[in-house]
């Protein structure tokens, strides 16, 4: 694909997604049915709860990442200045877009040490695509996409159903495993994977895990559908007709966050994917996840400025605090161990 076209789709993305008429809220929540047991004597007082978490050796004022949005733009570029001003002055993680256009092009969209510049003391993630891996061709990627930026990490997205469903999208995936373990070994800095809306399987973060990933965003089916936006920008009604059977595929974040955790006690976890509130949060956290990102429920401020999205998370973090205390937690550690129920019936 042309350099000028995946500008086009990044832009396509991007409209789509800000315009509710064509991406609505997914039906059903799926967090609706864990409900934490109520603490009616807390003993704890609500500001002194303490919500700082560490991740890529750096310490969180919370526990979140404002989670992969856009990276081959031109207005992507004002996004991720307010992003990453909003996440120093939060003190949370921040990924940014996907670096493809900008590797392939040099043309960066504000994709520059800038960012981190603007955010000094927080984990800053890089991004790159898991399908353009396969060949081999553009292992440096990593490197570069890397070295743009001053990644504390790097993110590999899957996205095999958006690739399916896209015009024009990579249809090859063999090998993706092995290339993956072979970046790896050569990046110098942690590798994260995660998935852009569809979810990830215990099997198949246990074999990202086996071959040296760091961390796994499970990224699960509940949030944006990239199948929904790809039938928005289907050329043909077919090609729209192909996508919109997908559009509720996936393992729910709930589901995925659980069965990872079970099958990996030990390994970072970021829980996305339809996370609306601090209430999904601290559920999620209780799940198992380390970490709770948000992306496309940011965006629209993101668009406007640095202090919206900084409203935008004060909010979610009032709301993690006042679970934290209304479930008699002082931190997170002790929020993972506080009693939640599953449809009525109590949580081991």
């Amino acid at each position: 694909m042309s350099d000028g076209n995946l500008v086009i789709r990044k832009n396509d993305h991007l409209d789509i997604v800000l315009d509710s008429r064509r991406t609505p809220v997914p039906t059903g929540d799926q967090f609706a049915r864990y409900q934490f047991e109520h603490c009616a004597l807390p003993e704890l007082h609500l500001d002194a709860i303490d919500l700082s978490a560490r991740f890529l050796g750096r310490t969180l004022q919370a526990p979140l990442l404002i989670s992969s949005m856009t990276g081959g733009a031109a207005r992507a570029k004002y996004i991720n200045h307010h992003l990453a001003e909003a996440a120093q002055a939060l003190g949370i993680a921040l990924a940014i877009g996907s670096q493809r256009v900008a590797v392939e092009s040099g043309i960066d969209h504000g994709l520059t040490g800038e960012l981190r510049t603007l955010a000094p003391d927080v984990p800053l993630l890089a991004n790159i695509g898991a399908a353009q891996l396969a060949d081999g061709s553009t292992m440096d990627w990593a490197r570069r996409a890397v070295d743009m930026i001053g990644a504390d990490a790097l993110i590999i997205h899957l996205n095999p159903l958006q690739e399916a469903v896209q015009g024009g999208g990579d249809r090859d995936w063999r090998r993706v495993l092995d290339a993956i373990g072979a970046l790896v070994q050569r990046c110098q800095v942690p590798v994260v994977v995660k998935e852009v809306g569809a979810g990830i399987s215990a099997s198949v973060a246990q074999s990202l895990v086996e071959v040296g990933v760091s961390v796994i965003d499970v990224a699960g089916a509940g949030g944006t559908s990239w199948a929904l936006v790809e039938a928005e920008r289907a050329a043909s009604e077919a090609d729209r007709q192909v996508a919109m059977a997908f559009v509720d595929w996936g393992i729910p974040t709930t589901q995925a966050i659980v069965q990872a955790r079970r099958a990996l006690p030990t390994t970072p976890l970021i829980a996305s994917g339809g996370i609306r509130n601090g209430v999904d949060a601290a559920k999620a956290i209780r799940l198992g996840a380390d970490l709770v990102g948000q992306a496309a429920a940011v965006l629209q401020s993101a668009t406007q400025s640095t202090e919206a999205v900084i409203a935008h998370f004060d909010v979610l973090v009032r709301q993690l605090r006042i679970a934290c205390f209304c479930t008699g937690s002082a931190n997170l550690a002790a929020l993972r161990r506080a009693p939640l129920h599953l449809d009525g019936v109590r949580l081991e």
